[in-house]
């Protein structure tokens, strides 16, 4: 057994055997997946199927917030489409027993893969292979955005009317709680946002956080592909542009000022041979069998969405409640990455 914050090993092998046993298959052991932002991921070997285990982050508290039975309810209902996703194994309630997590997780199997997420991972492919990677992808969401909710059990996932406006809500009032300073570029970027917002004419199941380093990719050099789409934790009912708006915000990421890139670092480099996005929104048109509208308020959004996120890390930085490196230069990169917003707007 290895130990590991946040899992007990010993208590999730007990637990296999038990509800499980089909699974079982030697000794254990389990390590943190780095790289992810909220929710906390554990790779789990020594199994007969490597597995993943999802929980709330450490010192979670209330239950209904990072809802792994939410997580855990999506990725289920998408087996079967054509969309790809990991196959589920079980979610647990573990706040009385403290066995396993002492949190509700979640378990799937661990879908083959790499995740691409510097530019020096493009040397193992050919230009050629990195397009076809990259349309595949976006193929991936118009086919995710095809899913009626309702054909998988999903009606009742998320409240698309209104969508809109009460994620702007949200964002806003995510911005007021992170207040330390003045962020005239950010505030205009919100005043324009309210004031121009589009009318939904879709709706669909949303990602939330579409991009390529949220994708596990396997195939060789010439012929790679998307082997699942990852981390559901933001999925809802919506309008499915707004997925269209965030995967063009990290498609173009190295091209945001005040070294953004950094921040959020990402594989896709047009000279390697990825795509414009331009090209992807071609794609994904095609494949949905839609018009495009104008995606200007979903790119200005996005950014928004981004900065309010930064903000609130400098925020937490500046009191002393963040643990890591790189923390003190996100409070740098809000300014410019909202009057990039303003631009795109």
């Amino acid at each position: 057994m290895t130990e590991v914050p946040g899992l007990d090993v010993a208590g999730l092998a007990a637990w296999l055997t038990e509800t499980h046993p089909e699974l079982v298959d030697g000794p254990m052991e389990a390590s943190v997946i780095a790289g992810g932002r909220s929710n906390l991921t554990y790779a789990v070997d020594g199994t007969r199927t490597p597995l993943i285990v999802r929980r709330p982050p450490l010192g979670h508290v209330l239950s209904s917030a990072h809802d792994m039975r939410r997580e855990h309810r999506v990725i289920s209902a998408l087996a079967g489409t054509a969309v790809p996703v990991p196959r589920t194994v079980d979610v647990v309630d573990d706040t009385a027993a403290g066995r396993v997590t002492g949190t509700v997780f979640f378990v799937m199997e661990r879908s083959p893969g790499i995740v691409l997420a510097r530019p020096s991972q493009n040397s193992a492919y050919t230009a050629a292979g990195l397009r076809s990677l990259s349309i595949d992808l976006v193929r991936c969401l118009a086919d995710l955005h095809a899913v009626a909710p309702a054909d998988v059990g999903l009606a009742d996932f998320g409240r698309p009317d209104g969508y809109l406006a009460r994620q702007l809500s949200t964002w806003r009032r995510q911005l007021e709680a992170s207040r330390s300073r003045d962020t005239p570029a950010l505030d205009a970027l919100q005043d324009s946002l309210a004031d121009g917002m589009p009318h939904s004419s879709r709706t669909g199941i949303v990602h939330g956080d579409f991009r390529l380093d949220n994708a596990l990719v396997v195939g060789d050099a010439d012929e790679p592909r998307i082997s699942a789409i990852l981390d559901w934790e933001m999925a809802t009912l919506g309008d499915p542009f707004v997925d269209l708006g965030i995967f063009a915000l990290y498609w173009d990421i190295a091209d945001l000022p005040g070294g953004s890139a950094g921040a959020v670092p990402s594989a896709v480099d047009l000279a390697a041979g990825y795509p414009t996005f331009d090209e992807l929104v071609e794609v994904y048109a095609q494949r949905a069998g839609i018009g495009i509208p104008d995606l200007h308020w979903y790119r200005a959004f996005a950014a928004y969405k981004l900065a309010v996120i930064l903000e609130g890390i400098h925020y937490r930085y500046q009191a002393g409640d963040t643990v890591g490196e790189g923390f003190d230069r996100m409070g740098a990169l809000v300014e410019p990455l909202a009057q990039k917003g303003l631009e795109v707007r």
